[in-house]
């Protein structure tokens, strides 16, 4: 049976019609790491399709090597708050298929909207690895002020058989480029300034590394103290990361002492460019140009394939599309 014919209307209405999901792995390490994506359902919500691409492919690698990852869709004032655990399923072995699947989704969304002549020279950008999310566990709140409450729940049957991942390439994989490093410390003051709130990422008990909101966060001198939804069916504790739009990305422990929740920081990722300068997407530096194209090159002869033809001309916008411009129209061009 489809999920779309087993939750509520408002549910499936918010997982067709979102724009960004936050998306979380597990790193060797056992650290889980979110960042918000463009994310795009299938018809009957078996699956929710993502991307990366493939000249910074760290979350399809971690993906590949362990496919227990979460997402979460939040929806504007008064819809649901959705957190599905799930199986990835990475799909490289027809990167000329992604870039078209990408291209059809994604380019009407682009930043800054380029006109396309110039955006499809970025062959960086649109040659991408897809990760198939097949959902082991749904579940949501009626609308952020319900998280203090226990959510709802929808589980998968217990015989689902998930996709299994593409062959991993043969070789190593490419080093990963060298952008300058930022002592954690330095990024505090830009990621509390914009007001948007954090998303805090722990390791549930079941290992899926699942992302929520923070009500309120607090710097201290050790990384911040941070009030959570009490309806969370999860414990706040362990290796965590807490993300501020993917831009500032702290990594640490958790702990939850008398009430108080504290992310005690050891450091921050580094940030690709183009998400601090969006038009480095279209017109990046020529150092940046140079580490994504030394990736790019490398990861496309690991897989034996050309690089992807980019369309002369944009593709029409799909149907999907249409759903996340009215919505990103509707909040006020909020990208929920």
């Amino acid at each position: 049976m489809a999920i779309q014919d087993e939750l509520p209307d408002n549910v499936v209405q918010l997982m067709r019609s979102g724009i960004l999901a936050e998306f979380s792995t597990v790193s060797t390490a056992g650290v889980p790491i979110d960042t918000p994506v463009l994310y795009f359902p299938s018809n009957e919500l078996n699956s929710f399709d993502l991307t990366t691409g493939l000249s910074y492919p760290a979350k399809a690698e971690r993906a590949r090597k362990n496919p227990k990852v979460g997402l979460l869709i939040e929806g504007g004032p008064g819809e649901p708050v959705i957190s599905i655990a799930g199986m990835a399923a990475v799909r490289d072995s027809d990167l000329q298929a992604n870039a078209d699947r990408y291209i059809s989704e994604a380019s009407h969304t682009l930043p800054f909207n380029p006109d396309w002549a110039l955006a499809r020279k970025a062959v960086w950008y649109w040659t991408r690895i897809l990760v198939e999310v097949t959902p082991a566990r749904v579940l949501w709140w009626d609308n952020a002020a319900a998280t203090d409450r226990a959510p709802q729940r929808w589980d998968a049957p217990a015989d689902i058989v998930y996709p299994q991942s593409d062959a991993a390439p043969p070789g190593k994989v490419s080093d990963p480029s060298n952008w300058p490093p930022q002592p954690w410390q330095q990024l505090v003051g830009r990621a509390l300034e914009r007001r948007d709130g954090g998303h805090l990422t722990v390791v549930d008990s079941e290992g899926y590394p699942l992302p929520i909101r923070c009500r309120t966060v607090k710097p201290i001198a050790e990384g911040f103290i941070v009030e959570m939804p009490k309806g969370l069916p999860w414990s706040i504790t362990g290796a965590a990361t807490l993300s501020f739009r993917g831009f500032e990305t702290f990594v640490g422990q958790v702990t939850t002492r008398d009430g108080a929740i504290t992310m005690h920081v050891e450091r921050a990722l580094p940030t690709l460019p183009a998400a601090l300068d969006m038009m480095q997407l279209w017109k990046p530096t020529p150092n940046t140009y140079e580490e994504l194209m030394r990736r790019l090159r490398h990861e496309i002869q690991r897989r034996g394939q050309p690089l992807p033809s980019i369309p002369a001309e944009r593709p029409a916008p799909t149907e999907y599309y249409k759903l996340r411009i009215a919505r990103f129209k509707a909040y006020g061009g909020s990208r929920s």
